[in-house]
Parts: C-alpha cells; sequence; structure tokens
C-alpha cells in the first residue's frame, strides 16, 4: 500500500471539495479547481477530510493512490492558501516590471521581452529585481516561473541572469594566466 496515499487530506473550513465521477472539484476563497482523476482510483468525501482510494492492487493502481492523494492535497493547499514562487534577477541594467497581465522585462537584449500571463496567476515585482508569482494551482506557479527563468537563465561566470529565491549559482573560475 502507498504510505503517502494512505494518508487522509485535512480539509480547512471555507474550502469545499465535491467528487463527480471522475471529476474532482475544489473550492475555496482564492479561486476554483477541477481535475479529472484516472479510473484506477476514488476519492471518497467524509466530514473533516478526504480519502483516495485504490479500486484495485495493480503496480499501476498503487502508483495512482500516491500521485492523486498529493495532487488533491494540493488543489485543497492552493484554494486555502496558494502558492508562491520567487525570482531574483541579477545583472547590471536588469530589471523587470508589470503592466496590466504582462510582465516587461529588460535583461540585456536589444528590446525588452513581454511576458503575457492569465488571470489565474498573479506576478508582483519588488524593486525591479524581485519577482514574485503568485497562483492556486501549484503547477501553473511552477510552469510559469520556469517560463520566466528561462527567458535568462543565470550563468556560471558572473551570475548573471534569472534564478529561483532560493536556488545557488555554481561559479566558475574565469581565464586563467591572462595578464
Amino acid at each position: 500500500m502507498s504510505r503517502i496515499g494512505r494518508l487522509p487530506v485535512a480539509i480547512p473550513k471555507g474550502v469545499k471539495v465535491s467528487v463527480a465521477g471522475s471529476t474532482v472539484v475544489a473550492e475555496g476563497p482564492k479561486g476554483k479547481l477541477v481535475r479529472e482523476f484516472a479510473p484506477g482510483v476514488a476519492v471518497v468525501v467524509e466530514n473533516e477530510g478526504a480519502r483516495v482510494e485504490r479500486k484495485d492492487d495493480s503496480k499501476q493502481g498503487n502508483a495512482y493512490h500516491g500521485l492523486y492523494r498529493k495532487l488533491l492535497a494540493n488543489m485543497v493547499t492552493g484554494v486555502s492558501n496558494g502558492f508562491t514562487k520567487s525570482l531574483l534577477i541579477n545583472g547590471v541594467g536588469y530589471r523587470a516590471e508589470v503592466k496590466g497581465k504582462s510582465l516587461i522585462l529588460s535583461l540585456g537584449y536589444s528590446i525588452p521581452i513581454e511576458y503575457v500571463f492569465g488571470d489565474d496567476i498573479g506576478i508582483t515585482v519588488d524593486q525591479g529585481t524581485k519577482i514574485v508569482v503568485t497562483g492556486a494551482d501549484r503547477e501553473k506557479v511552477g510552469q510559469v516561473s520556469a517560463e520566466i527563468r528561462k527567458l535568462r537563465l543565470p550563468e556560471p561566470y558572473k551570475g548573471k541572469g534569472i534564478r529561483y529565491d532560493n536556488e545557488t549559482v555554481r561559479r566558475k573560475v574565469g581565464k586563467s594566466g591572462v595578464k
């Protein structure tokens, strides 16, 4: 049995989880998330929590058990608290600003880069060099953060570029022997 899958998911006050067939809907103060679950698992909503149960003991069913339990937990956490990821911009003249639903980035290229994001994602910029991505869906927050980081990856010699807040860039020594 899956060690993660057998744990119940606590549903906090203000969050409503409903199941219709294989579709699970979680609603809360931060929004509404809908996910289609695999036919090998079933979600049972009780008074204070929810459980994910396997329909058979196959290897695939065991893998789905833990996966969908964690996806359900992420849905409940997302609609109650939300998820955030922070990115730091490092480099002379590198900066960012938000205009409406687009993020304008000056990253040393000849023209600024405009990154357009959806209504379910919130992006704020602190002091022009710290980007904070927030949202209810953990996957979308991570995907948007990865796409922004990919616009100018951190380079190993001077450390310039966009990196995650908790990421450390391994620095290399430059050319040796040059006078």
